[in-house]
């Protein structure tokens, strides 16, 4: 039997997704998660063969979710996403996530690549793959970037200027540049941009 863990905030999908595939012979779902950090908890505690995450979780994401799980213990990684994003991709690959699929995935399916992963092979979906090929490079520095980050957890800019350790007006002409590139009209605005393009 392959052991699963199922993590997605939203409930009625995520009971969905686990009624489909228990009825899988050899699948069987031992923990399901609400949210990243009971992903991760979740995990360590029933420690599946198998981790299904919703890429947007709160508090932080499926992929620092994925990452935390991998470190603690051998699951491996399947990242369910409606956004699939190309640098989102390249982020999962390299932190070891060995499926990539959007939400559309019929069960079937997924059971099917869930099956794969369990056998040592990795999927990423063929049109996500594909984009990840003819993507658009960050318009945005590496400083406007950290500033973007600190500011996607809602934090002031006195609290990003602590964070990272500049002046609290260096930090707004940061925020300001960035906000320009992405044509974004608040700053949570542009860090949820840069966020789903997979940049921070």
């Amino acid at each position: 039997m392959i052991r699963l863990l199922i993590a997605d905030d939203e409930e009625m999908l995520r009971s969905a997704l686990a009624a489909l595939l228990a009825l899988e012979e050899d699948l069987v779902v031992v923990a399901e998660a609400a949210t990243s950090t009971d992903a991760v908890r979740l995990a360590r505690e029933h420690r599946p063969d198998i981790a299904v995450l919703d890429l947007e979780m709160p508090p932080t994401d499926g992929l620092r979710a994925a990452e935390e799980i991998r470190a603690a213990t051998p699951a491996q990684i399947v990242l369910v996403t409606r956004h699939a994003r190309p640098a989102v991709l390249r982020r999962a690959l390299a932190a070891g996530v060995r499926g990539f699929v959007p939400k559309t995935t019929p069960a079937a399916r997924l059971a099917e690549i869930i099956r794969d992963v369990a056998a040592g092979r990795r999927y990423v979906d063929p049109d996500i793959a594909a984009s990840a090929l003819t993507e658009d490079e960050c318009p945005l520095t590496e400083r406007e970037l950290e500033v973007l980050a600190a500011a996607r957890t809602g934090a002031s800019v006195n609290e990003i200027a602590a964070q990272v350790h500049l002046a609290p007006g260096t930090v707004r002409n940061y925020l300001s540049a960035a906000m320009t590139k992405l044509h974004a009209s608040t700053r949570h605005a542009a860090a949820h941009h840069a966020w789903q393009q997979g940049w921070i």
